[in-house]
């Protein structure tokens, strides 16, 4: 199993498969590396270098009471890639991975960087607030928090219902997913599972979504229950200059499953395309 050790004694387990242009995928709360396997095996397949860590308190890696919030995230992630010695990333970051991947640029820069995509993702800022009238209100986030601590069993099987838009007319639910996502939940350590809720909703990632200077594409779908596009997907792709937004018409916030071949053409055109140009598989 491979991890390293950041400079606070947290040990943080990776994924690393194949070759060629690396590209680097940060998951959501409160998931795993696991999210991201659809992406992972068709890059890997195509001549790729692909690599996902699980964030500190998810997963396999540690699980520290410390740092269960943006900076830490984003420096475990600059820790991973000076680790490994990367260069010419790409970054891929969902829901709270899309703020990590910000954070990352915002605090690291782009000097290893070739390019980001931001798909389901939390940037600029999902709290609503008087400069921030679109996002959700603290309530939202309470009701999160109480959810996790009374019962997170419970509240994270119940959860996959509107993740994944299994609420919708005509959704077809698959079981498998919906214990996908609870096995990969419950490895998740509690201070992560409680602190990292307001690391996502609570940060705000406008500023580093400012320095972002390569090209950047942003997915997201129009339905998703757990992200609203219109505070996020939306205000974002105008804030990131030259950034291309692509919008899922009834798309739900777990793309990266419930879509994942429209995903993975997606972002085999922006790779292929604008980062590394070679024939289409």
């Amino acid at each position: 199993m491979s991890t390293f050790t950041t400079r606070d004694g947290t040990e943080i387990f990776f994924d690393d498969w194949g070759s060629g242009q690396p590209i680097i995928f940060s998951h959501g709360w409160p998931l795993s590396a696991d999210a991201f396997e659809d992406q992972m095996f068709f890059f890997a397949q195509r001549g790729y270098r692909v690599i996902a860590h699980d964030r500190r308190g998810h997963g396999r890696s540690s699980r520290p009471l410390q740092g269960n919030d943006m900076d830490t995230y984003a420096d475990d992630l600059a820790a991973l890639v000076q680790h490994l010695g990367i260069t010419g990333a790409i970054h891929v970051g969902h829901s709270t991975g899309g703020g990590e991947v910000a954070r990352y640029i915002g605090r690291h820069g782009t000097s290893r960087v070739a390019g980001a995509v931001l798909i389901g993702a939390v940037p600029p800022l999902m709290l609503k607030t008087a400069a921030n009238p679109l996002g959700l209100p603290i309530e939202a986030f309470d009701a999160i928090r109480a959810g996790v601590q009374a019962d997170r069993s419970q509240f994270f099987m119940d959860l996959t219902t509107p993740f994944y838009g299994y609420n919708r007319p005509g959704a077809k639910v698959s079981q498998g997913v919906r214990d996908s996502f609870w096995r990969q939940a419950m490895m998740a350590g509690m201070p992560a599972c409680h602190y990292c809720i307001k690391a996502f909703s609570e940060t705000d990632l406008s500023e580093d979504l400012k320095r972002f200077n390569v090209p950047t594409l942003i997915l997201h779908g129009d339905d998703d229950q757990i992200v609203p596009i219109q505070a996020s997907a939306a205000l974002s792709s105008q804030i990131v200059q030259g950034s291309t937004l692509t919008v899922y018409p009834g798309g739900d916030h777990g793309l990266c499953t419930t879509r994942k071949d429209h995903v993975n053409h997606d972002l085999w055109t922006f790779v292929t395309g604008k980062i590394d140009a070679q024939s289409a598989p």
